[in-house]
C-alpha cells in the first residue's frame, strides 16, 4: 500500500518535486474521512485512480500554501533586513536575519551558537530587538523566548489557523 510518505519520496524519485518539504499530513488530516474512503476502495476494489486523483489535489493544495509560505517569508524577511540595516546598523548580519527566520521564535543560546557571540552580547541584540518590535520576548519560567510574530502569523494564515 502506498502511503502518503511514499508518494512525496516517489515524486522527488520522478523529478517532479526537489525535496520533499510538502506536508501532506494537514491535509489528509483536514479531510481524513475523504482519505480513508479512497484508501479503503483501494483495498476493496484495487482501484487506484480516486485514491491518486485524492492525493494529486492534496499535493496541488499543499503546493500552493508551501508557495505563499516561502514567498511570505522572503517579504518578511527583507522587511526584516531592511530594518536591520537601519535600525540596527551595528548589529547587523546575516546570520542574525537567517536566525531570526531559522524557527518562529528564537533564544539566547541560538544566538551563541550561530553567530558565536556570548550570551552578554545574544542578551543584548535580542533585548534591542524585542525593544524595537521586531522581536516579541516571552518570559517563560527561566528562559527567555523572542518571538518573531510576524513569522508565527504567516505560518497560521496560511495554513488555515487565523
Amino acid at each position: 500500500m502506498l502511503s502518503w510518505t511514499k508518494f512525496s519520496l516517489y515524486l522527488v524519485k520522478a523529478g517532479l518535486l526537489d525535496s520533499p518539504i510538502l506536508y501532506l499530513s494537514r491535509h489528509i488530516t483536514a479531510n481524513k474521512n475523504g482519505y480513508y474512503r479512497e484508501l479503503q476502495a483501494v483495498r476493496d476494489t484495487g482501484n487506484w485512480e480516486p485514491w491518486l486523483l485524492y492525493m494529486l489535489e492534496a499535493v496541488a493544495e499543499t503546493s500552493q500554501q508551501t508557495l505563499q509560505i516561502i514567498e511570505g517569508i522572503k517579504t518578511l524577511m527583507a522587511e526584516y533586513k531592511f530594518r536591520l540595516r537601519n535600525d540596527h546598523r551595528r548589529i547587523y548580519s546575516q546570520h542574525l536575519l537567517n536566525n531570526l527566520f531559522r524557527h518562529p521564535y528564537t533564544r539566547i543560546d541560538y544566538l551563541v551558537d550561530d553567530l558565536k557571540i556570548s550570551r552578554q552580547t545574544a542578551a543584548k541584540y535580542l533585548d534591542q530587538l524585542s525593544f524595537s518590535g521586531l522581536l516579541e520576548k516571552q518570559a517563560t519560567g527561566r528562559n527567555n523566548y523572542y518571538v518573531n510574530r510576524p513569522l508565527v502569523e504567516l505560518f497560521l494564515r496560511v495554513s488555515g489557523g487565523r
